[in-house]
């Protein structure tokens, strides 16, 4: 039943933003204390598996709309803790320059299939090892489209030595462009 609830939720969300039925209220928020927020949320999960989390966040004030970012997060982390094996290692960053702010998360999981990279952002698409896990195949795709709303994107790797990293890019907005 959650399963289903999640799925309602995430083509409902997406629907709006989509049809851009969400207005663009934009705010002021601590984006490093954002991403600690949804770590926290999410620490049952990575705790269970005995993971160890590393987050290194720079202070960075944003402005975006709070809520949608916020399911970002939410959904690269427990993306990550999903995919990452038992006693694995994430590791977050936050860092900001003077025209872009930089969110890393990487594990240390199966990585993505080279196939399957050039699609990972598709409505409704998961790939073989995501089938085996809970999902609907809408989170990546939310969080581009909300990253889109914001001027930013977002963009994934293997890593060589394992896993993988989604990075997201956003503009730094300047105090005369809010």
């Amino acid at each position: 039943m959650r399963r289903l609830s999640g799925l309602v939720s995430n083509i409902l969300l997406l629907s709006r933003i989509e049809n851009q039925a969400i207005l663009s209220r934009k705010e002021k928020f601590r984006l490093d204390e954002q991403i600690r927020q949804a770590i926290l949320a999410l620490e049952t999960k990575w705790t269970e598996k005995e993971i160890n989390l590393e987050a290194e966040l720079e202070t960075v004030a944003y402005t975006g709309n709070e809520p949608l970012l916020l399911h970002v997060w939410l959904n690269l982390i427990d993306n990550a803790v999903k995919f990452s094996p038992k006693g694995g290692s994430i590791r977050i960053r936050l860092t900001a320059s003077e025209q872009n702010i930089l969110v890393s998360v990487r594990d240390h999981g199966c990585g993505i299939a080279e196939p399957d990279l050039k699609r990972i952002f598709d409505k409704f698409y998961q790939t073989d090892t995501a089938h085996k896990e809970e999902g609907n195949g809408l989170g990546l795709a939310l969080a581009q489209r909300i990253l889109l709303i914001h001027q930013g994107r977002i963009e994934v790797e293997n890593c060589r030595t394992g896993g993988c990293r989604f990075s997201v890019i956003l503009p730094v907005v300047k105090e005369s462009e809010k």
